[in-house]
């Protein structure tokens, strides 16, 4: 199977096709944590978003969630690029993990991103990867439910990011774009507490 994305990305950029262009989303549900405009922009600067330039107005909006609950996640692919989501949940912003990482692929027009490896059974912080995967052009919105931790945790910091693939990387956020919700989950009494999720006085 990556040898196959290889191939695909290889023959696409030997066909001059628009691979290196930048990709962009805008989250739509829950609540961005800044205000984003038409394309989702500012999104390049990890772990949520921004850029060097313009660091994002916060818009002040926390998402309540009851632990243990489904959440709708939502976003709008302003730009297409082959590639895949992740989204992880963390207490703090210093939390929250580190950018996929890609091994560099040889082109006919230079190095581009090859595949990052997606963790078929992730662990906290990371609640799914591989989210959304896709190799072909596609409009309109994209949407699923996803499982919350059952714990107390005000201020969380839901993270959405867009890895993309045959892409020559940018100063700011090299292959990945960012968007960060702020969550205010409240376990539920009902159901077991979820471990792995540090509490912030560890």
């Amino acid at each position: 199977m990556q040898k196959r994305r290889l191939q695909i990305l290889i023959a696409a950029a030997g066909m001059g096709l628009s691979l290196a262009a930048h990709a962009h989303f805008k989250l739509e549900s829950p609540a961005s944590w800044i205000v984003e405009d038409e394309r989702g922009d500012p999104q390049k600067i990890a772990p949520c978003g921004g850029t060097l330039d313009d660091g994002g107005t916060r818009t002040g909006d926390v998402t309540a969630v009851t632990g243990g609950s489904m959440m709708r996640l939502a976003i709008t692919e302003t730009i297409y690029h082959p590639g895949h989501y992740r989204v992880a949940l963390a207490r703090r912003l210093n939390w929250l993990p580190g950018d996929p990482v890609a091994p560099m692929v040889e082109t006919d027009r230079g190095p581009r991103s090859g595949h990052a490896p997606i963790d078929a059974n992730p662990q906290p912080p990371i609640l799914l990867d591989g989210l959304w995967e896709n190799y072909e052009r596609r409009t309109g919105p994209l949407e699923t439910e996803i499982a919350i931790p059952n714990i107390d945790c005000d201020d969380c910091f839901l993270q959405v990011v867009q890895f993309m693939e045959g892409h020559p990387g940018f100063r700011e956020g090299g292959f990945t774009y960012h968007h960060c919700a702020m969550l205010d989950i409240t376990a539920d009494p009902s159901k077991p507490i979820d471990e792995g999720w540090p509490s912030p006085n560890r």
